[in-house]
C-alpha cells in the first residue's frame, strides 16, 4: 500500500480530477486492504481476497457523496438510508437490501447500487452483471405492481469501480459455437465489457444513470481514478439524482 509520501508523489497524485471522487476511491482501496488484513489476522488466510466481495463498506465513500449530495439539494438526512433499513420488496422475492435509499413522505424517491470488482475478473463478470440487471427487473416490476409509490418514478443508479490491470484491460476471447456475439465485445476487455455494460443499462432504461470508475491497486489509495467513458462520469451521475431529487421537490411543494 502506498506511504504518505508515495501519495504526494506527483506521478501518483490524482489533482487532475475531483477531489470528493478522489477521496471516495481512496476510502474504498483503503477499506478493502483493511478488511483483508483482519481477515488473515483471523486465520483466514484463503478468504483474504473473497473479502473485497463478502466484507461491503467499500463503496462508503461514494454512498457518503452522494448524501451530501442529496441534502445539500434539499432533502432532511433523516430521508436517508446506508446503514440500516436498506430493505426493498421485490416482486420476484420477498426483499432485496440495496446501498443507499431516499423516502420521504411515504415516496421512494432514489435508489442506489453501487458495485465493485478486484482480481477475478473472468470468474465474476457474469454474477456482476445479472445481479444488476435482476435486481432492476425485480424493482421496477414490483413498482408496476404497486409495491412502493403511486405517482412518482423512483430514481435507479448504478455504480461500478473496476481495477484498472493488465488483466482487466486484457482483450478476451469470445466463443462463437453456434451464433456470432455482437461485434462490439469481439476483442474487448474486462474493462471494455463492464463500460458497455454500463451504458447498456442506462440506453434500455433499467437504471436512470451508470458510473464507471477505473482505478489501479498501486495507485488507487492515494485517490487515482479515470473516467474511460464520457456519458458515464461520475459528474454526470450526480447531476441526474440531483436533477430528480430537485423534481421531487418541486412537486412536493406545489
Amino acid at each position: 500500500m502506498p506511504s504518505e509520501e508515495d501519495c504526494m508523489n506527483p506521478e501518483a497524485k490524482a489533482s487532475d480530477f475531483p477531489d470528493s471522487v478522489a477521496k471516495a476511491v481512496s476510502a474504498f482501496w483503503k477499506t478493502r486492504r483493511l478488511q483483508a488484513r483482519r481477515q488473515r489476522s483471523l486465520g483466514r488466510s484463503d478468504q483474504g481476497a473473497r473479502s473485497a466481495v463478502t466484507g461491503g463498506r467499500q463503496m462508503d465513500g461514494f454512498t457518503a457523496l452522494l448524501t451530501d449530495l442529496i441534502v445539500n439539494a434539499g432533502l432532511p438526512r433523516s430521508s436517508l438510508f446506508y446503514n440500516a433499513k436498506l430493505e426493498l420488496p421485490g416482486y420476484f422475492r420477498a426483499e432485496k437490501k440495496w446501498d443507499l435509499l431516499v423516502v420521504k413522505g411515504g415516496e421512494l424517491i432514489a435508489v442506489l447500487e453501487a458495485k465493485s470488482q478486484v482480481g477475478s475478473f473472468g470468474n465474476n463478470f457474469n454474477n456482476r452483471t445479472e445481479e444488476a440487471m435482476g435486481s432492476a427487473l425485480d424493482l421496477w416490476t414490483a413498482y408496476r405492481e404497486g409495491a412502493f409509490n403511486k405517482t412518482v418514478r423512483p430514481w435507479l443508479g448504478y455504480i461500478f469501480l473496476l481495477e484498472d490491470s493488465d488483466k482487466s484491460q486484457r482483450p478476451v476471447k469470445v466463443y462463437e459455437p453456434h451464433f456470432k456475439v455482437f461485434p462490439e465485445f469481439v476483442n474487448a476487455s474486462y474493462a471494455t465489457r463492464y463500460e458497455i455494460f454500463c451504458r447498456k443499462l442506462v440506453r434500455e432504461r433499467h437504471y436512470d444513470a451508470a458510473a464507471f470508475i477505473l482505478s489501479p491497486e498501486d495507485k488507487g489509495p492515494c485517490g487515482v481514478y479515470s473516467e474511460p467513458a464520457e456519458d458515464l462520469t461520475f459528474e454526470l451521475f450526480a447531476k441526474s439524482l440531483e436533477a430528480h431529487v430537485s423534481a421531487f421537490r418541486a412537486v412536493e411543494g406545489s
